[in-house]
């Protein structure tokens, strides 16, 4: 590999989702958005529901990715996700139907029900899915 690209690897539990040379990572991370160039120094991040972003050339990549773990070494970054998808594979039928789902089950349910937030991070989910497959 080139000194001056990134081996990014992104994996579920179920599958490799991407094992590619980049130039850059930009993620979401529970913190906020980190990026990481070729030579970054090492550390591990956790990530949040949101866009991963790869840089290949003058071309900028896209994954809907949700909760997760990065791992940024000087020229590898390896992220350990409950979900990804990249933008061919998401069904956008099913996603605006996830999308509905959560607002209307948002509408019933107040702060204080149990429920709340986990239909709050579905809503968060479906809308990050249907982002990602518009682009």
């Amino acid at each position: 590999m080139e000194s001056d690209k990134i081996r990014l690897e992104i994996a579920s539990p179920y599958r490799q989702v991407l094992n590619v040379e980049v130039d850059e990572v930009i993620a979401p991370g529970e913190e906020g958005q980190f990026g990481v160039l070729p030579g970054h120094t090492p550390f591990l991040a956790t990530i949040s529901v949101g866009q991963l972003m790869y840089r290949q050339g003058n071309q900028m990549k896209y994954v809907a990715v949700s909760h997760g773990y990065a791992e940024v070494e000087y020229h590898r970054v390896i992220v350990l996700l409950d979900a990804a998808e990249l933008p061919h594979e998401i069904d956008l039928d099913r996603a605006e139907k996830a999308r509905l789902r959560a607002e209307g089950r948002l509408a019933e349910l107040v702060h204080e029900d149990r429920d709340y937030y986990e239909e709050l991070a579905a809503l968060d989910r479906a809308m990050n899915r249907i982002s990602i497959a518009k682009i």
